[in-house]
């Protein structure tokens, strides 16, 4: 199944772009070539980008918060495990300590090294990197795998914090909806938002072998879905045919 996930919200679109290029950079440090480690640093200086936002980091340490409240009030609950519910806000705590502790923005550490910088500010311009641009770092990228990799590591601790923070955030996110099947007729799919619940992300399975993709839009009112199909022209065209998926709304 191909899964879909759409954000009702611009600070759910920032957690979910973070997300993914922290997934990214864990899956290219630990390769060995030296153009993945080229392109595991492009991912830190975007994440930096996506960090630089003002109000990011405040934003992660109410949400934790709101998180941890929302969690106290079920203690005492005889249908919740206590040892669960401690080790969910155990976690939490020490996400919460770890961001609230680091001084300034995610990755600010970063922008005092001068040489990183340099590569920063050429990264952004088709291939303004080459060796007779930046020959100390076309010299890094011949050193050994091991040491690149250290240097790599050393950088991305100082996102750690923040990256822990938005994965735990997100899977409480999703552990919250319950899947429900649908079927789009004509290939459209509307559904009614209940009153009273503030829906955050919207996550739908879909069959990869029906070679369809969702058109996903939605308000704090309704949702609704167009399935589409790229044909041979290079276009997307609406489908007219009847089709199933899976549908998961998380508050």
């Amino acid at each position: 199944m191909i899964l879909y996930e759409y954000p009702f919200n611009e600070r759910l679109r920032t957690y979910l772009r973070l997300e993914q290029l922290f997934r990214r950079l864990g899956e290219l440090i630990p390769r060995l070539h030296a153009l993945d480690h080229h392109f595991a640093l492009v991912t830190i200086f975007e994440i930096m980008d996506v960090a630089a936002r003002a109000d990011l980091k405040s934003d992660v340490l109410k949400d934790i918060e709101k998180h941890k409240h929302q969690l106290d009030a079920y203690r005492g609950n005889p249908s919740i495990s206590e040892a669960a519910l401690d080790a969910v806000i155990t976690q939490l705590d020490r996400c919460f300590v770890a961001l609230n502790t680091q001084s300034g923005k995610s990755g600010h550490a970063l922008t005092e090294n001068d040489w990183l910088m340099s590569i920063r500010s050429r990264i952004g311009i088709p291939g303004g990197t080459c060796g007779f641009d930046l020959p100390a770092y076309y010299a890094w990228q011949h050193h050994t795998p091991a040491v690149r990799q250290q240097a790599l590591e050393e950088w991305a601790s100082t996102l750690a914090p923040l990256a822990e923070s938005i994965y735990v955030l997100l899977k409480l996110l999703r552990d919250s909806g319950v899947p429900q099947k649908v079927a789009a007729e004509r290939g459209q799919f509307q559904q009614n938002l209940p009153q009273g619940r503030t829906f955050q992300l919207l996550r739908l399975r879909i069959d990869p072998a029906l070679n369809l993709i969702p058109e996903i839009s939605g308000n704090r009112l309704i949702v609704s879905v167009r399935l589409m199909r790229l044909e041979a022209d290079g276009r997307l065209h609406a489908c007219n045919e009847d089709a199933a998926f899976e549908l998961t709304l998380c508050a």
